[in-house]
C-alpha cells in the first residue's frame, strides 16, 4: 500500500514538473538563447570573424552562385546584374536552374547570358521544387564552393570575400556549410518592418547561441549559404520530399560529423512577407520542415544518444518545441472556456484571478523577450536596430502564438512526407521590385 501510494506520488511529482517546464517554455528559452548570444560574443569573439583578408584573383577558389528560380520575371533581372557589378569576387559564375517557369523567366535570362558570358542557365521542364532544381544544378556547379542564392536576395559586395574566409584556413576543413546574416529589404509596411527584429533576435541570437554551445546549428538560411560541394555530395543533395530543404541538410550534414558556421560579419538582404496570408503560409512551411527533421531523426537519437550526443540539444529543443505546441493550443482553449464559464456563472472572484494569473505569466514571457531582444540588437550590426526596441517584446509574443498553431497544423502533412507522401513543388511568392 505504501508503494503504491509512493509511486503515485512520484509519478505526480514527475507529471507536476514536466507540465512546469512546458509552462516555462518560451521564458527559458528566452533566456537559454540569451546566455548563449553573450557566450559567442564574449567566449567566441565576433573579431575573429571580422579580421577577414582581400584574396587576390589567382588565389579566390572558384564560386558558382545557384539560382533556383520558378517564375521570378520580376526580380530576376535585377538581381542577376546586381551580382555582376556589385560583387567584389572575380572568380565566380551564375548559374540559374529555371524550374518548370511558365512566365518570361526564361527569356529575361537568355538575354542576360549575352550580356554576361559567366552566366549560364539550365532548364528543367517540370517544377519539381528549388531542392530537385538545386541537386540538378550542383552537378554542372564548375566551382567546388556553391552559394545558394535566392531570386529576391541580395548580397553585400563583400559577401563572397568574406565567405571564403571561413574555408580557407587548416582549421576549416570540416566546415560543411557558412550561412549569414539575414536583413529585411523590403520594409515598406509595418509587418515586413517587424521581421527585422525576428531576424535580429529569434534568428540572429539562436544561431549565435547554437555555435557557441557546441558549433551545432538547427538550419541554414535558404537564401543565402554557401556549401561545400563535395559535402553536398557526401550526404546525397538536398532531400527533394521536404518542405524545407535547408533545415534538413543542416541535420544532414551534423549527421556525418561535418561543421556548419554562421557568418553574423555577412549580411545578405531579402524579401520577407508583407500580408500575414503570406506570412502564415511561410511559417507553415518552416514549421513543417522542422517537424519532418524532427520525425526523420527521432529513431537515430532514441536508438543511438551517445552517437548523436553533439546534436542532442538540439533534438530536445526540437521535441519541447514540438510538446509546448500542442501544449500550448490545448491549454490556451481550456483557459478560454474556463474564463466564459466563469463569466457565464458570475464568479467574479475566480474570473478576475485567472485574468491575474495569465497576465503575470505573458509578462514573464515578455520580460524573457524583452532580455533576448535587448542582447540581439546590442550584437547585431552594431546597435543600428536599437529603435526597434520598445516594440520588439509585441512581435515576439506574436510569434510565440503563431509559431505553435502552424506546428500543429502541419504536423500531420509532416507525417504524411514522412511515409513517402511528400513533395518539393513550389510556387515562389508574389515580388515586388526593389530599389537598390
Amino acid at each position: 500500500m505504501i508503494d503504491h501510494v509512493f509511486d503515485a506520488t512520484t509519478g505526480a511529482t514527475i507529471l507536476n514538473i514536466f507540465l512546469l517546464i512546458l509552462c516555462l517554455y518560451p521564458v527559458m528559452g528566452s533566456f537559454f538563447w540569451f546566455c548563449g548570444s553573450l557566450s559567442y560574443r564574449w567566449l567566441r569573439s565576433e573579431k575573429a570573424d571580422s579580421n577577414w583578408k582581400v584574396l587576390p584573383p589567382e588565389k579566390q577558389p572558384m564560386v558558382t552562385i545557384m539560382i533556383p528560380a520558378h517564375n521570378e520575371e520580376i526580380m530576376i533581372a535585377d538581381t542577376i546584374n546586381y551580382l555582376f557589378k556589385e560583387l567584389n569576387y572575380q572568380n565566380f559564375e551564375v548559374l540559374l536552374m529555371d524550374d518548370g517557369s511558365t512566365d518570361k523567366t526564361a527569356e529575361i535570362v537568355t538575354e542576360l547570358e549575352e550580356i554576361y558570358p559567366r552566366l549560364r542557365m539550365i532548364h528543367i521542364v517540370k517544377n519539381k521544387g528549388k531542392a530537385h532544381a538545386f541537386n540538378i544544378g550542383m552537378y554542372f556547379a564548375k566551382g567546388d564552393y556553391i552559394l545558394s542564392n535566392d531570386a529576391d536576395t541580395i548580397p553585400e559586395p563583400d559577401a563572397l570575400m568574406k565567405y571564403m574566409n571561413y574555408f580557407i584556413h587548416d582549421r576549416d576543413l570540416n566546415t560543411s556549410a557558412v550561412t549569414a546574416n539575414m536583413d529585411v529589404q523590403n520594409r515598406t509596411k509595418l509587418l515586413a518592418k517587424s521581421q527585422t527584429v525576428e531576424f535580429s533576435s529569434i534568428v540572429g541570437v539562436i544561431k549565435r547561441s547554437q555555435a557557441a554551445i557546441n558549433d551545432s546549428m538547427y538550419a541554414y538560411s535558404g537564401a543565402n549559404t554557401m556549401y561545400r560541394k563535395n559535402f553536398l555530395i557526401d550526404v546525397g543533395g538536398f532531400r527533394q520530399d521536404r518542405a524545407t530543404e535547408d533545415i534538413s541538410i543542416a541535420w544532414d550534414h551534423q549527421a556525418i560529423g561535418a561543421v556548419p558556421r554562421f557568418a553574423p560579419n555577412i549580411v545578405f538582404h531579402m524579401n520577407v512577407p508583407e500580408t500575414i496570408p503570406d506570412l502564415y503560409r511561410q511559417r507553415k512551411r518552416w514549421a513543417q520542415g522542422g517537424t519532418e527533421v524532427w520525425l526523420t531523426n527521432i529513431k537515430k537519437f532514441i536508438f543511438h544518444p551517445i552517437k548523436r550526443r553533439y546534436q542532442l540539444s538540439m533534438f530536445i529543443d526540437s521535441t519541447l518545441s514540438i510538446i509546448w505546441s500542442f501544449f500550448f493550443l490545448i491549454t490556451t482553449a481550456i483557459f478560454l472556456i474556463t474564463i466564459i464559464y466563469f463569466f457565464m456563472t458570475g464568479n467574479w472572484e475566480r474570473l478576475l484571478h485567472s485574468i491575474e494569473m495569465s497576465f503575470i505569466f505573458v509578462n514573464f514571457e515578455m520580460l524573457a523577450g524583452f532580455m533576448q531582444l535587448l542582447a540581439a540588437l546590442i550584437l547585431d550590426h552594431h546597435g543600428a536596430k536599437l529603435k526597434y526596441l520598445l516594440f520588439a517584446p509585441w512581435y515576439m509574443l506574436f510569434y510565440w502564438m503563431i509559431n505553435p498553431i502552424t506546428v500543429v497544423m502541419t504536423f500531420i502533412p509532416a507525417m504524411k512526407t514522412i511515409f513517402g507522401r511528400g513533395s518539393g513543388t513550389w510556387k515562389s511568392p508574389e515580388r515586388k521590385k526593389f530599389t537598390k
